[in-house]
């Protein structure tokens, strides 16, 4: 049973309580400390991290198109597929191009036959009736001289006349004229040709064959291979469809030669330069390291890349495009990865 406390006297002042005191004392201790850990925290979490410049890995792109136009019959490879140098990928028909092969091949025949015509001259047997002709000339000649030679004897003797003699020579002139005649008959059989004839026939020959080379070239676009080895990206067609001459049917990606593209103010550019190496942490591979060779250094494009610093001194600041080639192993490096290098790296190396 609690004894009442006795009553105070007007004036008097009442006893300290000490336990209350105690608990007062503790706790304002315990919320300092706690104002103190947690400025210490947020001191901690708000100190400022590296800062990194963030690129981008590329690689070359090449479309793959033919030189004609034509139906496609069959794309032979898949997106996302390894593909070789040289490998078949696309097939087109080109019944427009098999039609005109044809009818060349034919020209080429006609000009072929020709040609060896004009090469292998008269048929024999033209030639020995020419030659059969030229003989029976010559010796009817020969027997006008001899005819010739007698009546200017006996016309010397005076037993023919003039007129006779007269006719004789005639004769034997026309004899004479006859079986030169027949001889150049003889020669021109066995030519059969003049050599500008000749010449024209084996013109015609070469024109033809040059006619149907080409149209080889352009049956031989009818079936597209890589022209580098890659990795498909996109198919820009599908069988049946219909395209142009230089229409792209699909894309090849060299996935196999990466590059890192930077884009760097100008107030980072100091220290870099070709050959200049840079590393780099890539997210997408765990947060590894590669290290990058600078091949290439270009302003970029003005309306795209400058940024007002006059509040920092009145100029304004360029952008650049950098490129660097990987150094050494690039496995598990493909295009669209992210590559962070430490910004005060990239200042404090010049």
């Amino acid at each position: 049973m609690n004894t009442p406390a006795e009553p105070m006297e007007p004036g008097q002042t009442p006893p300290p309580d000490t336990r209350s005191n105690g608990r007062r004392l503790v706790g304002l201790a315990l919320a300092v400390a706690a104002l103190v850990a947690l400025a210490l925290w947020l001191v901690w979490v708000s100190r400022p991290g590296p800062a990194f410049v963030q690129g981008q890995v590329e690689a070359d792109t090449v479309r793959v198109a033919a030189k004609i136009a034509g139906r496609v019959a069959a794309i032979e490879v898949e997106e996302g597929q390894r593909v070789e140098a040289g490998q078949r990928v696309a097939v087109l028909t080109v019944p427009e191009a098999d039609a005109r092969a044809r009818q060349v091949e034919a020209q080429v025949e006609a000009a072929r036959a020709m040609a060896e015509l004009a090469r292998s001259g008269a048929r024999e047997e033209q030639v020995r009736a020419a030659r059969a002709q030229w003989q029976a000339a010559e010796s009817m000649a020969e027997f006008a001289a001899e005819t010739r030679g007698r009546i200017e004897r006996l016309h010397a003797d005076g037993v023919v006349p003039t007129q006779r003699r007269d006719e004789a020579v005639s004769q034997a002139r026309a004899a004479r004229a006859q079986a030169d005649a027949a001889h150049e008959a003889y020669r021109m059989a066995r030519a059969a040709v003049r050599p500008e004839e000749l010449e024209a026939a084996e013109a015609q020959l070469r024109q033809a064959e040059g006619g149907l080379e080409e149209i080889g070239v352009a049956l031989a676009e009818a079936e597209q291979v890589a022209p580098v080895s890659g990795e498909v990206s996109i198919r820009v067609v599908e069988p049946g469809e219909v395209v142009g001459a230089g229409f792209p049917l699909l894309v090849i990606t060299r996935t196999d030669r990466p590059y890192l593209v930077l884009n760097l103010r100008e107030d980072l550019m100091p220290g870099i330069r070709q050959g200049r190496r840079l590393r780099g942490q890539l997210p997408a591979l765990e947060g590894r390291e590669l290290e990058f060779e600078v091949y290439y250094i270009a302003p970029m494009a003005d309306f795209a890349t400058w940024r007002s610093s006059r509040d920092l001194g009145g100029f304004d600041l360029r952008s650049f495009e950098v490129r660097a080639r990987p150094v050494g192993s690039t496995e598990g490096l493909r295009p669209g990865m992210s590559v962070l290098i430490d910004e005060q790296a990239l200042r404090s190396a010049r």
